[in-house]
């Protein structure tokens, strides 16, 4: 599911922390069965993961800025 920066800034702060959890979460396990040597079920998913944490990471950071 992608998440637009749009629909983060509509989120409350602590949705917005909880969908940042739970990424990173699936990009530990991403990465754990790459390196047990299995190929991804799907390459550019690590990539899109990435990408949607900097997104919340960067809505975060503008969010914080205005304050």
């Amino acid at each position: 599911m992608e998440l637009r920066a749009k629909k983060l800034r509509e989120m409350s702060k602590a949705e917005v922390q909880d969908q940042l959890k739970s990424l990173k979460e699936a990009l530990l396990k991403e990465r754990a069965s790459v390196a047990m040597g299995g190929a991804p079920i799907n390459p550019g998913k690590i990539r899109s993961i990435r990408r949607q944490i900097a997104r919340i990471n960067t809505v975060l950071h503008t969010e914080e800025i205005k304050r």
